[in-house]
């Protein structure tokens, strides 16, 4: 009688032993594949995204990738499923696997990106959450006895070896290009000078030429003109080295440059013109040249000996980022409440000009706040000072390190190409 009991209670210890192994493996089951559809769905939505409206090839060409990535995972879970109840492919362990370690490698390298560039708490956590459940996803699936048809070490070999060529091409030729510096070249041509008819006020046209000789475009924030007239005196003797350290203290500023000159005496410029010579918010094409025709009117009686000219252009590299519409915004001697720049001087004038942002690929532009461009006209005794801000709506200013790097703003100057007046003030 007891042993019969005995025989009851150990068959029953079984039993349930049996039952809560299969109930611990059902949910194994569809923890992993729960891992291995989330990892399909949010590969899919930001591959489809990316392969339809990415900026560049190589974002698109990541797009590609993405999608790859997801139909594998998907895959993955559908060889899971054969695998673990029914068994009816003979190769459907190894699949699995394969979309277990592919999840990994794409919810890694998504999660160390979003580290350091995205916004959202909720993305970083999920792809977070989706990295440590991938890794758990292939060390569950390597536990079920997977027969892998090439030997294991053969495998290992071949899984090191695609990792390598895959980082290696996506160094050469998606990275290294994306960092590629691009930038315009402006030249200025000054022409002959036009005298007017009574004598009394002459003409100097200037020919302002931008030549993009690469294979992107850029959106136009702002381009300035503008020409400093100088009193040049001449010196009867050579000038002394604290004389020279006048005019080399006046290198820091664009504006304000001045040959170190032994006997040459300049004096401060003065601002005689000023103007945009393009319009905000336009584009430049690849290979595209560009020219403008600024024309400068003086007194025949001026009492300068010499004028210098010079050009500059704001521009944003269209393979980095997005306008929506560059647009004026305010004065800012009318509008107190204004957006502010830090660069600005404090009680200048300024008229402001607004864009939103858009970034190059899908992952930055749902995973980071939404950006505005803001383009401030400064007017100055020395020309026109054009400055840009990138800002969120929280007010937050990115660095200028990330203005520059990351969307492409480029500042193109060129000058001071001299003219000397003497032979117009006295033919």
């Amino acid at each position: 009688m007891n042993l019969r009991k005995n025989s009851l209670d150990t068959s029953r210890q079984r039993a349930q032993k049996a039952l809560a192994h299969d109930r611990q493996s059902r949910a194994c089951l569809v923890s992993v594949l729960l891992v291995l559809l989330a990892t399909a769905g949010a590969l899919g939505y930001f591959g489809i995204r990316d392969l339809t409206s990415a900026f560049t090839f190589p974002g698109r060409l990541t797009g590609a990738v993405l999608v790859a990535i997801a139909f594998i995972s998907f895959l993955g879970t559908v060889a899971l499923v054969d695998h673990w109840l029914f068994r009816t492919f003979p190769h459907s362990g190894p699949v699995a696997l394969l979309g277990a370690f592919a999840a990994v490698l794409a919810n890694l390298a998504i999660f160390i990106d979003l580290l350091g560039h995205a916004d959202s708490i909720y993305w970083k956590a999920l792809f977070g959450a989706l990295a440590l459940g991938s890794v758990w996803a292939v060390f569950v699936v390597w536990r079920t006895k997977i027969v892998i048809p090439a030997p294991k070490r053969v495998a290992t070999a071949l899984i090191a070896t695609t990792i390598i060529a895959v980082g290696n091409f996506g160094y050469q030729n998606l990275y290294l290009p994306s960092q590629r510096e691009i930038s315009p070249i402006i030249k200025l041509t000054i022409e002959k000078p036009v005298t007017r008819k009574d004598g009394k006020a002459f003409s100097i046209p200037v020919d302002i030429t931008l030549e993009n000789h690469s294979d992107v475009s850029f959106n136009v924030l702002g381009t300035e003109f503008h020409a400093m007239a100088q009193k040049v005196s001449m010196s009867t003797k050579d000038r002394l080295p604290r004389q020279w350290r006048v005019d080399a203290e006046q290198w820091h500023s664009f504006e304000r440059t001045n040959p170190l000159s032994r006997r040459e005496i300049h004096q401060p410029g003065q601002l005689v013109e000023a103007q945009p010579w393009m319009r905000y918010g336009e584009q430049i094409g690849v290979n595209d040249t560009v020219t403008a025709r600024v024309v400068v009117q003086l007194p025949m009686n001026t009492p300068y000996d010499q004028v210098a000219f010079y050009a500059s252009a704001h521009l944003a590299r269209k393979d980095r980022v997005a306008l929506d519409h560059l647009q004026f915004l305010c004065y800012s001697w009318n509008d107190h409440q204004g957006p502010q720049c830090k660069e600005q001087k404090k009680g200048s004038d300024s008229i402001i000009y607004e864009s939103r942002l858009h970034e190059n690929n899908a992952i930055d532009e749902e995973t980071r706040d939404p950006r505005h461009i803001d383009v401030y006209w400064e007017f100055g005794t020395q020309g026109a000072d054009i400055m840009e801000t990138i800002s969120t709506a929280h007010g937050r200013d990115e660095s200028q390190t990330s203005t520059n790097d990351r969307y492409g703003v480029r500042v193109i100057e060129t000058g001071p190409v001299e003219r000397i007046l003497w032979d117009i003030k006295n033919p």
